[in-house]
């Protein structure tokens, strides 16, 4: 089974002035990506403002994604949603298609027990092949509910194809108990992109960043000195991606992306999706001046 790993991005969802899914743009998306070395492109996801897309427009930005960006790069489809039909629909889906796995939110808004989560994943992971890889995802900041050890432990035991988490929610010791999940067998990939090096350090498999769509250099060579085992050098990197990061989240990063990636060519316009805000103009010019003034692609000054 392939695995999530490096620098996974979550891909903004972009859209046309009359609010379609703007299926060049994503194109682009793709291609900017792959070109910065990322390691695997993720759409629909938080970033991709999930909750606020149909099934058909989540059904057709995971095909144009695949169709197009496959061969060169690992493309797994988060398919969590707002109910349990739906998401069993978008994984099988995401099967269908030939993506190479999936990711899968906890259930959202209510809260539920730890049997109710644990039923949840099994139904999930049972209704795609055996071999089909499906990592959970927490973010309970977002989601209400959160995954302890001992859910994704029953999971992993009940379903061998639930091979590890997107944890997003910035508990080191939490993210290192997740990593004891079947035997140690249990990849863990970190939300909190500003812990990517740390965590990487004592055994996490990657960061899941959508600050890195617009900071391309800056993850490709914090990913190098990681795999590289150099921990001084990726400190340094760290650090300083750190404070650029905080420039893009400073208001809203995900329509911060947007603004970024339109001044870049990627995308055709900066609109989001009702009711979420797209940047004021004096917002707009505040965010790119920060930007310029910190020479922000330069990894290291």
């Amino acid at each position: 089974m392939k695995r999530m790993h490096g620098v996974v991005i979550p891909m903004v969802t972009p859209f046309t002035e009359e609010d379609k899914i703007d299926l060049e743009s994503l194109k682009r998306l793709c291609d900017y990506c792959i070109d910065g070395g990322m390691d695997c492109l993720y759409p629909c996801g938080t970033t991709g403002e999930m909750m606020y897309l149909s099934l058909e427009e989540r059904k057709r930005i995971a095909e144009t994604v695949v169709a197009y960006a496959h061969d060169r790069i690992s493309v797994f489809v988060h398919v969590g949603a707002w109910s349990q039909a739906d998401t069993i629909e978008l994984a099988r889906h995401a099967v269908r298609i030939g993506a190479d796995g999936i990711g899968v939110v906890t259930p959202a808004f209510y809260k539920l027990s730890d049997k109710g989560l644990i039923d949840f994943y099994v139904a999930v992971a049972n209704s795609v092949p055996a071999d089909f890889p499906v990592y959970m995802y927490a973010i309970k900041q977002n989601a209400v509910n959160d995954l302890n050890r001992y859910v994704c432990e029953e999971v992993a035991k009940r379903c061998p194809n639930v091979i590890g988490v997107k944890y997003s929610f910035a508990d080191m010791t939490r993210m290192q108990e997740l990593m004891l999940v079947n035997g140690g067998r249990f990849d863990v990939l970190a939300g909190p992109d500003h812990l990517y090096a740390a965590f990487s350090a004592v055994g996490g498999k990657g960061t899941v960043s959508g600050n890195a769509m617009c900071a391309r250099e800056h993850y490709k060579a914090l990913r190098e000195a990681i795999d590289a085992k150099d921990f001084d050098l990726a400190t340094r990197i760290q650090r300083r991606t750190n404070v650029v990061n905080a420039v893009m989240c400073a208001i809203n990063n995900i329509a911060a992306y947007k603004v970024i990636l339109h001044r870049e060519g990627v995308l055709a316009c900066t609109n989001m999706r009702k009711p979420m805000e797209k940047l004021a103009p004096e917002e707009e010019a505040s965010l790119l001046r920060q930007l310029d003034e910190l020479d922000y692609k330069n990894v290291l000054i």
